[in-house]
């Protein structure tokens, strides 16, 4: 039997990612699944699996040791609006965290990483099962932006790091060299599409890392969803970080950025 590797699986494709990634070299995958986020087909990838409510930290980790397993990443999205939503986390959040602490997605997970070591398990950089979602600067698409959507993503670019060092949102959307919408709660996908409702067509995503980016933590990404989302807002372009940002399912969110003509570009 290979590596042990735990999976503590939000939404989206970067769990299956990397479950998939882990098997091919040949590890053994406990997923812990965190219900109305983890994919149904992460079953299908895993060694062995068990679904939890968010709050079940305790309960995660009760399963890992479980199944020997001394190394975890987190993978996906977590909605960071179900604090305000469950009252188990009303709960558990003060406790966990301790007078006077934020509760920004930084924070939060910075605390549940000290609370998995102390119980011997390390969350580690999941960068080695997410190695080929990664790419290098250039367009993805088979043209180009055009020179206003070039110029919305620089106008973009600064503003949108230094909102994110500030830990309120990776992505911002621009229009008319002024930022429509910024990221918060609700994720980049509902972001880009508020946006769209507002601003109306033409729209310009851009989504950067942080100066300091801990790939533990909310490592953030782009993929076939993003481009879904800029499809219902009738976005243009989609701007993002090269090689510090993966891309996921890359083929299927070039071939409709293309149907629908909106540029993919990673600087």
């Amino acid at each position: 039997m290979g590596r042990r590797l735990g999976v503590i699986a939000g939404s989206g494709e970067f769990p299956i990612h990397v479950c998939r990634e882990a098997r091919g070299k040949g590890h053994f995958c406990a997923v812990a699944c965190i219900k109305g986020e983890a994919d149904d087909s992460l079953p299908g990838l895993a060694g062995v699996h068990e679904w939890f409510e968010a709050h079940e930290i305790g309960n995660v980790i009760a399963f890992l040791k479980k199944n020997r397993v001394s190394e975890a990443v987190f993978a996906g999205k977590i909605d960071h609006r179900i604090i305000y939503k469950s009252e188990e986390l009303q709960q558990i959040l003060p406790v966990m965290l301790g007078p006077g602490k934020n509760w920004s997605p930084t924070v939060l997970i910075r605390s549940a990483i000290d609370i998995f070591s102390a119980q011997g398990i390390a969350i580690i950089d999941p960068n080695p099962y997410i190695a080929s979602a990664f790419c290098e600067a250039g367009v993805l698409t088979s043209s180009g932006p055009s020179s206003h959507a070039e110029e919305q993503i620089r106008y973009g670019w600064d503003i949108a790091k230094k909102l994110a060092d500030l830990d309120i949102g990776q992505t911002i959307i621009v229009k008319g060299n002024a930022i429509v919408a910024v990221e918060g709660m609700e994720g980049t996908d509902r972001a880009i599409e508020r946006a769209g409702e507002l601003a109306g067509q033409g729209i310009v995503a851009v989504k950067v890392s942080r100066s300091s980016q801990d790939p533990r933590i909310d490592l953030p990404a782009v993929g076939l969803r993003t481009v879904e989302s800029l499809v219902r807002a009738g976005g243009q372009a989609l701007g993002f970080e090269a090689k510090n940002i993966p891309v996921f399912q890359k083929k299927k969110a070039v071939a409709l950025a293309d149907a629908h003509g909106i540029s993919i570009i990673a600087k």
